[in-house]
């Protein structure tokens, strides 16, 4: 049976420094990154000028509202109008590791340095250690996910099993075969490969897991402790601005990561909001090659009270996900878009109306596409089946079109309908 391993603190002076010494930081690293940006990155120096702000206006956090917002749902028209990394890109092209693609679609640079997306410490947290043995399920393909936990999984001194998403059998056998002591990737599938081990009478070593992409239920975690002995940890991350807050064994929130400055807006009024008050989650990073300065994530989550965590960790935390400003949702750690979809649905004269409706099966996400037709087609099932396909080539997850009667989808619906309830 598996141990529920102990967190440590990677870098205490990072993790354990006092809010003066942060602000201190933060301001410092905030300076030299609005200038690097100004100089290097053509768009950021004309969104500054376009505000009436330079590099010698930024002095510290406490001018960082003088910065203008770059929206995450703005993303990809700029890039599509500006390619591929819409002059927000610091370096040139051949100077980073890789260009991946999330749904959007979005190009995302990986810069040259180890850890980019900064995971190590929120791996740390999470019980993972040097020499574990780790099966890393999100996808290598295109997408960055995959890409974002290796990084982070190697910079802790990890071995990383590159198992990428599916193949559930083939990932028990190897999880078993390797002696796998620890997981990265959703919970959902966390739980599909607990079972199936348990289901084939296969023993399985996994003691520490980290769960992101997707929404961890309290029930799920529960279960997956209880029944299973893995202790489960999550974080909060996006591909662009990389890992924002991970939890300690605490929970009671997310810390924030301590290299990254990140701020909850006020829904209406842009201001930062007070503790327990809903906002947009805004990311300012300092990675030299793409410095994201003030980026709206879409995200909406908000501060926990400020109080000292047990852990011993000093930063605030964030007190989880709470939804999405716009149309756009997450299903089975992939965004889709409201936009995405209607793209698809509109090349197809046979669809009068659509709609994306996203539940919960136990623990795992369902995607549904209702669809009403202008007019009757020759095989409504083939027709369906190919619809379907259309769709998951472009949001990259797959889901079933029903075709229904004329007026089943209200008026003035939703075009992602998220019927989800965590608990």
């Amino acid at each position: 049976m598996a141990d529920l391993r102990e967190s440590r603190i990677l870098e205490p002076a990072l993790e354990q420094e006092s809010a003066e010494a942060r602000h201190a930081r933060l301001s410092a690293r905030l300076r030299e990154i609005v200038a690097l940006a100004y100089e290097r990155a053509p768009r950021a120096r004309e969104q500054m000028r376009a505000a009436g702000v330079g590099p010698a206006d930024i002095r510290g956090l406490d001018d960082l509202h003088r910065l203008p917002v770059t929206r995450k749902d703005d993303l990809s028209a700029l890039q599509q109008a500006d390619l591929p990394f819409a002059s927000l890109l610091a370096v040139p092209v051949g100077q980073v590791q890789r260009v991946l693609m999330s749904p959007g679609p979005i190009y995302d640079p990986q810069g040259p340095v180890e850890d980019f997306w900064r995971f190590r410490m929120a791996f740390a947290a999470a019980g993972l250690r040097a020499g574990d043995l780790v099966q890393n399920t999100l996808s290598y393909h295109l997408s960055p996910g995959g890409f974002m936990l290796d990084a982070g999984l190697r910079a802790l001194g990890c071995v990383v099993i590159p198992a990428g998403t599916g193949q559930t059998e083939l990932q028990v056998r190897i999880a078993h075969d390797l002696g796998v002591t620890g997981y990265a990737g959703t919970p959902s599938f966390l739980h599909t490969l607990l079972t199936k081990a348990r289901e084939a009478k296969t023993p399985l070593r996994i003691a520490a897991a980290f769960a992101t992409a997707e929404m961890l239920p309290e029930s799920l975690r529960a279960e997956l402790e209880t029944e299973h002995r893995v202790r489960v940890l999550q974080g909060y991350a996006t591909a662009d601005v990389g890992c924002l807050a991970y939890e300690c064994p605490e929970k009671g929130g997310m810390h924030l990561q301590p290299e990254a400055i990140v701020e909850v807006l006020d829904l209406e009024t842009q201001a930062p909001a007070q503790p327990g008050q809903p906002g947009e989650v805004v990311a300012t990073v300092f990675d030299t090659a793409y410095p994201l300065l003030r980026f709206a994530t879409g995200d909406v989550s908000s501060f926990a009270a400020d109080e000292r965590c047990a852990c011993g960790r000093t930063a605030p935390k964030i007190t989880g996900l709470l939804g999405r400003v716009g149309d756009a949702v997450k299903v089975k750690g992939m965004f889709i878009r409201g936009a995405q979809l209607d793209a698809v649905f509109k090349s197809r004269l046979e669809v009068a109306r659509w709609q994306a409706v996203v539940t919960r099966d136990g623990h795992h996400d369902q995607l549904a596409y209702l669809v009403e037709l202008a007019a009757p087609v020759p095989d409504p099932v083939a027709f369906a089946g190919q619809l379907a396909e259309a769709l998951r080539e472009t949001a990259k997850v797959r889901g079933e079109v029903r075709i229904v009667p004329a007026g089943t989808i209200p008026q003035q619906a939703k075009r992602i309908d998220d019927r989800r309830v965590w608990k």
